[in-house]
């Protein structure tokens, strides 16, 4: 029986590796082309080169050289700073928006609770490209289009994290609220003071969740956002195909950039991330 579980482990162990290095070729393959010329790239495309850098005595400009170009070519910086400024107010007010709902979804009583909360999940089959001509009507009446107010407070409200956040309140020991009030402490303390310090796992999860959504968001950013100053860095990734002539080289040291900081905070996120997943949903 030992025997056998260990061959299991072992199966199951091959398979996840092998798993994982076949969702990781396309970045390895992105990153070692960020550091080769036009050349090199078309050259190594149909050999395992195409996973390996280049030697030092073929570079001529150095490693970096697709990175300095590219940063010459279009201001990344400025799209970058414009990405982490939209991303980050989402998640910023998106969680403290979203926690205060599910907290209260889970925790209040109040006439036709039940079916708020099913119009809320209903909302997560609408398209939201079958939304964006009345939301952009609606922002450009309010004045918002060029501004980073008309890019974030559409999508602080999110339906799929005030699902989160309620399932994960639902299962929070009533017994520990109970105490509080009884020790004097309000509703709102409750929350803030209770809640969210032993809630990091959902937040953690929900705060990566809407970082992937909106970082890598295309569409909402080029209909609001027609000002340069503003533009994100998905947007500015396509002067780099539309802007001829294109170099591979640079594309590829841009999506490099552009992909950094999600691996960055799934990184230093992922062990919340996991915990809140799991524990969302299941009796703590």
């Amino acid at each position: 029986m030992r025997k056998k579980q260990l061959i299991n482990k072992i199966t199951l162990y091959v398979v996840l590796i092998l798993l994982s290095f076949l969702f990781l070729f396309p970045l390895v393959w992105m990153l070692v082309s960020s550091l080769k010329n036009e050349f090199q790239i078309f050259r190594d495309m149909t050999s395992l080169k195409a996973f390996l850098p280049p030697a030092p005595n073929e570079t001529e400009g150095g490693y970096f050289q697709n990175y300095i170009a590219a940063f010459q070519r279009v201001d990344l910086l400025r799209y970058i700073m414009n990405s982490l400024i939209y991303t980050l107010g989402i998640i910023v007010f998106g969680l403290l928006v979203n926690s205060m709902a599910g907290y209260a979804l889970a925790r209040f009583r109040f006439p036709l609770a039940g079916f708020w909360m099913g119009v809320i999940i209903a909302t997560l089959i609408v398209p939201p490209e079958s939304i964006f001509l009345p939301l952009y009507v609606l922002v450009y009446d309010l004045g918002w289009v060029n501004t980073y107010t008309g890019l974030i407070v559409p999508f602080i409200a999110n339906a799929f994290a005030i699902f989160l956040f309620r399932q994960f309140f639902l299962d929070f020991p009533k017994e520990l609220e109970e105490a509080a009030k009884i020790d004097g402490c309000s509703q709102f303390g409750i929350f803030w003071r209770m809640i969210v310090p032993l809630s990091k796992p959902v937040f953690a999860t929900v705060a990566i969740v809407l970082f992937i959504n909106h970082w890598n968001d295309f569409l909402w950013p080029l209909v609001v956002a027609s000002d340069e100053s503003i533009r994100t860095i998905q947007i500015g990734l396509q002067y780099f195909m539309n802007d001829p002539p294109i170099q591979w080289g640079q594309v590829m040291a841009a999506l490099t950039v552009a992909t950094v900081p999600m691996l960055i905070i799934f990184t230093f996120l992922q062990r919340y991330y996991v915990q809140g997943l799991t524990h969302t949903g299941s009796k703590n």
